[in-house]
């Protein structure tokens, strides 16, 4: 087959590649139709280069005007990527060519323009996601040097620490599988119905009872930090359950509802069908403790505990403002 001169302009459409030429001496471009509507300008038959570099993003300006001027002397393909302001729209251009004069024609320089918005949005969203993960790993890598300290002052055996540490470990893992973007500009959260469920769901197969652990909660998302702290703090309360309360019998029923108002969210833990209770229990252990502190600390709120003769019924004053922190 003999290439003939359309033929190039259909390979050249299909790529979606804008053509460009640099006039050297006179600093004028010259451009197709494509590289006009790339950078949202009408069609001309020639643009100075600093009318057209009046539309490139300002933080890249004299970048790329450094880079153009570097191309008279520097030998080989070159790539430069930048940013333009295309009426609202934001995009990415990469001009690519040859330097040193390689291939110029009567002073003219030839090269392409591309749209790279795409390519740029990904890594950008790449970088994003990398540096979110390494905040993370950070975070849970600080937390769980805590919970270590912690759970050594509050055990007597390796195993013992080991199944204490690993469970508390485990109820973080199950909270921060959840945090993720939410719909309707909700921001980046766990809902909090869903949070409660997935970090109760291990207890609610326990037992004669189906469906023993009911949550009913509003819709409403909850951030990182605070389904760390959620996390720590229901997993503390259920396993005092397992031991001492409702989901120690067969037929313990435990129901966790919410209340808000003006500046606080109510989440209210009542067990029932458990042994029954003498009295309030020993408060002064280390997981005691730490619910206390992350309660106060992250949700700026409090936990107290009404031991009524069905059962406990704890309530959790939360903070709205903190919650999607």
């Amino acid at each position: 087959m003999i290439w003939r001169p359309e033929h190039l302009r259909l390979a050249i459409n299909a790529a979606s590649v804008a053509l460009w030429s640099w006039q050297v001496d006179t600093d004028q471009f010259t451009m197709d139709e494509r590289a006009f509507g790339l950078w949202g300008l009408p069609w001309s038959r020639e643009v100075a280069f600093e009318d057209l570099s009046a539309h490139i993003h300002p933080a890249d300006r004299d970048r790329v005007r450094a880079a153009f001027t570097a191309t008279r002397s520097v030998a080989g393909p070159y790539e430069i990527d930048f940013r333009i302001m295309a009426g609202d729209d934001v995009r990415w251009i990469s001009a690519r060519g040859q330097g040193a004069d390689e291939g110029i024609v009567d002073g003219v320089m030839f090269g392409i323009f591309l749209d790279v918005t795409q390519r740029k949005q990904a890594e950008e969203a790449h970088e994003l996601l990398a540096g979110e993960m390494s905040h993370r790993v950070k975070n849970l890598l600080a937390i769980a040097g805590g919970l270590t300290r912690i759970t050594a002052n509050s055990t007597t055996t390796a195993a013992e620490m080991a199944q204490a540490l690993t469970e508390r470990l485990t109820a973080l893992g199950r909270a921060h599988d959840l945090v993720r973007p939410l719909p309707g500009n909700e921001g980046k959260a766990a809902l909090l119905g869903d949070l409660i469920s997935v970090l109760l769901a291990p207890y609610d197969d326990v037992g004669a009872f189906a469906s023993r652990v009911r949550v009913a909660v509003p819709r409403m998302g909850v951030g990182e930090r605070t389904a760390t702290t959620l996390a720590l703090v229901i997993h503390e309360m259920a396993t005092n359950s397992v031991k001492h309360g409702a989901l120690s019998s067969d037929l313990g029923m435990l129901d966790i509802s919410s209340t808000t108002d003006d500046r606080d969210v109510f989440l209210v833990w009542a067990e029932t069908g458990g042994p029954a209770i003498s009295g309030p229990p020993d408060m002064h252990g280390f997981g005691s403790k730490l619910i206390s502190r992350s309660v106060a600390h992250d949700l700026e709120g409090e936990l107290s505990y009404d031991w009524q003769e069905s059962g406990l019924v704890a309530t959790l004053r939360m903070r709205k403002d903190r919650l999607g922190a």
